[in-house]
């Protein structure tokens, strides 16, 4: 699907909603993306990141294939 159609398809799929709380959801995350401000982090974000980024480097993180299996398993408990 082209982008053109692509968005067509979404401002008709917005113009038909009634539930506020979805609008302003669907705005929420326009006006992030599209705008221009630095997200800045706190401490606490860069603090996590520092140590994902640690575990990275070691290996210390599941694969794309473990993850899914994880994921599936732990869906299928009951």
């Amino acid at each position: 699907m082209k982008t053109a159609d692509l968005k067509l398809e979404i401002i008709s799929k917005i113009a038909e909603l009634k539930e506020v709380r979805i609008i302003e959801e669907i705005k929420r995350l326009l006006d992030f993306e599209l705008s221009k401000d630095v997200y800045n982090l706190s401490s606490e974000q860069l603090n996590a990141i520092e140590e994902s980024r640690k575990e990275y480097k070691i290996g210390d993180c599941l694969n794309d294939d473990e993850a899914t299996n994880d994921i599936n398993q732990w869906l299928s408990e009951k």
